[in-house]
């Protein structure tokens, strides 16, 4: 086969490739000074996932660093906004709008401060409850109809403590190891949820 034919033959296999359907996005703050803190757990969630599915998220490209993946069977976007937390709406709603995902197949995973370092919960769809990367993201998508994995980052040690400088609170190395426990089933729950079978990742992982 001589290269001409090569590059048919490439070009062909490119225009055969599935559309992204699905977009899975990670919340939290770029930057290296943010990396362990408890507002950047979709951050490590999905990085975590990421390398399970032997996918990098390193393209920069809506605002955020994007890669690709096959998750549960479906072409998949995997997104990381840059925008810092406030404005995370902003990257989710350029890439919803370019691949033209329906939100019903964004899931997002996020910090909660309700839940228990260690544990996690799934939801079909809600409001903001809050929290401001939500918040936003309801904002840009015109809905609150998408799925999302809350991850436990614990409450506040004192009810004086600011909330800015807990959720900007690095974890401890024992709640570190939590979690690298916990990510194993988020990335099991990510896969069921993004072939459909929400219910069935609820009843398997809501804690």
């Amino acid at each position: 086969m001589d290269i001409f034919e090569l590059f048919k033959k490439i070009e062909k296999k490119e225009d055969n490739k599935t559309p992204i359907t699905h977009m899975i996005v990670g919340l939290g703050n770029p930057g290296d000074k943010y990396k362990t803190t408890r507002h950047n757990a979709g951050f490590l969630a999905l990085d975590y996932a990421s390398k399970k599915w032997g996918c990098n998220i390193l393209t920069s490209k809506f605002d955020a660093l994007v890669g690709e993946a096959t998750v549960g069977g479906n072409r998949t976007l995997l997104l990381l906004p840059q925008t810092f937390m406030n404005l995370s709406g902003n990257a989710v709603g350029k890439a919803a709008k370019f691949y033209k995902i329906d939100p019903r197949n964004i899931i997002i995973v996020f910090d909660d401060i309700s839940l228990d370092v260690g544990k996690m919960r799934i939801r079909k769809k809600g409001s903001a409850g809050g929290h401001n990367g939500i918040k936003s993201i309801i904002e840009n998508l015109g809905t609150d109809e998408f799925p999302r994995i809350k991850i436990g980052v614990g409450k506040k040690p004192h009810a004086e403590m600011d909330l800015a400088d807990w959720v900007l609170s690095n974890f401890t190395k024992d709640e570190q190891t939590a979690l690298s426990d916990l990510f194993e089933n988020v990335t099991d729950a990510l896969t069921l949820m993004n072939k459909g079978e929400t219910d069935a990742a609820m009843n398997n992982f809501n804690s």
